[in-house]
């Protein structure tokens, strides 16, 4: 079955001017969210990434230029992400509804897991 990437992308300022009880009930929808995708036998894996923007390599020229990324003027960073399983884009759109990312005006970019890739790095675990 097709692998996706649901990419999860907020602006972590947003969550830290709610009150430790709203981060908490933040917090215990993400993990009702998880358990309800192990529950239809779709979920694969997740993370939520630390409250920073990361760093951004890019070849200028023939050297690699490293800066804090993703860029200065976005609000929005990736926060974290599931990896699911499900038969095509519509289905794997239709269970990214669900998550809490879009209560709080984040939003979810829906990838397809190459596949001949998936296939190779499973046939490498199982070996």
């Amino acid at each position: 079955m097709p692998q996706y990437m649901l990419l999860l992308y907020n602006d972590p300022k947003a969550f830290f001017k709610l009150n430790p009880q709203e981060q908490q009930k933040g917090m215990e929808k993400y993990m009702a969210y998880g358990q309800k995708l192990r529950s239809k036998n779709v979920y694969i894996s997740s993370h939520k990434l630390a409250d920073e923007p990361g760093r951004v390599l890019e070849n200028q020229n023939g050297k690699t230029v490293t800066t804090d990324g993703p860029y200065s003027e976005t609000k929005e960073w990736l926060g974290g992400f599931y990896l699911i399983e499900a038969p095509n884009y519509d289905a794997a759109v239709e269970i990214s509804r669900d998550c809490p990312a879009l209560e709080h005006g984040g939003t979810i970019e829906v990838r397809e897991v190459d596949a001949v890739v998936a296939a190779a790095i499973a046939k490498a675990r199982a070996s």
